[in-house]
């Protein structure tokens, strides 16, 4: 009786086994494939996210070249602005909104996001920068002149600086708004395409028609002189002369964002100081987000200012 007792025991632990078994499989191989379709959903995301910030952003800088200012100076710099904040909405809670290698490495270094998803991020960053640009050649008579790339205008060493800059201005930020669980998430993608506009009007090229334009009355006119290459100077008519505001003087173009250089400098056969694109921004993202870590009040120790977040984490939640 016993030993009949027993070996019941034994089958029931047996399949119990089997059965345990068989549930851990099968929810291994669910949350592989759950995961599998996330980052799909998410490389996507990147994709189409950066495809837009490219195409329309670019976009305006193609229209302003082509037709004789027509979107103006200031235009561009909004349009820089409105493109990056209404993908940041629209696609924030999917992917967080990256469209920018140089973002994505510093939240991996910061830890903030899984460093194994990286080069699937930044792939996508470059493909929707590529589409982005073959889409604008294949629209507009893209000539030399109307480039919608970024090259320095002055030395490479003076556009690295302002790249540093400008990129440690847009990862602090970021860093402030969309990784602090004490901001106002829903206020994100203003913040960051507010920064993005900034930025470009600091750092972007102006068109030399726009501000003689816009400058003085209509009945008086400007000449230019040149040192170099370099814009230094206008002469009124009159005979005055003054110095043209350094922000109003073409320096790197504004890039921030290493796949923003890439796509149209290979759609278009540019690498005239690429490097300068490709070093500069992560160097700044880099050093933006370790100060703002550094400054952030909190009564958590410090290593847990390095857990997981994700951006719009509070969009994610709704």
């Amino acid at each position: 009786m016993a030993t009949k007792i027993d070996n019941d025991i034994s089958r029931i632990e047996k399949g119990a086994i089997t059965s345990t078994n068989s549930d851990s499989k099968k929810d291994d191989s669910f949350w592989t494939s759950t995961t599998v379709v996330v980052t799909f959903q998410k490389v996507i995301a990147e994709v189409i996210g950066t495809y837009f910030v490219i195409f329309i952003g670019c976009g305006s800088v193609v229209v302003n070249k082509l037709y004789d200012g027509t979107v103006t100076f200031p235009g561009i710099c909004v349009t820089w602005g409105l493109i990056v904040m209404v993908m940041v909405y629209s696609v924030g809670h999917i992917s967080g909104a990256h469209f920018n290698p140089a973002v994505t490495i510093t939240f991996a270094i910061f830890r903030r996001f899984p460093w194994w998803e990286v080069p699937l991020y930044i792939a996508a960053q470059l493909m929707g920068s590529v589409l982005g640009s073959c889409t604008l050649s294949l629209i507009f008579e893209v000539t030399s002149e109307a480039y919608f790339g970024t090259v320095p205008a002055g030395s490479n060493l003076q556009s690295f600086v302002l790249e540093f800059i400008i990129s440690f201005l847009l990862m602090f930020v970021i860093s402030g708004v969309a990784t602090d669980n004490r901001s106002v998430g829903e206020l994100a993608g203003i913040a960051v395409g507010m920064t993005i506009t900034l930025n470009v009007f600091v750092a972007g090229v102006l068109s030399l028609d726009w501000f003689l334009a816009n400058l003085g009355s209509s009945a008086s006119r400007c000449y230019c002189f040149l040192s170099g290459a370099n814009l230094v100077g206008i002469v009124k008519a009159s005979g005055d002369a003054f110095a043209l505001p350094s922000l109003l003087i073409p320096i790197s173009g504004a890039s921030m964002n290493p796949a923003r250089s890439i796509g149209p400098a290979i759609v278009n056969h540019v690498y005239k100081g690429l490097w300068v694109y490709i070093i500069g921004p992560p160097c700044g993202t880099i050093a933006g987000g370790f100060t703002y870590n550094l400054i952030r009040f909190t009564d958590r120790p410090l290593r847990e200012l390095t857990k997981s977040s994700s951006f719009l984490r509070s969009l994610s939640k709704s």
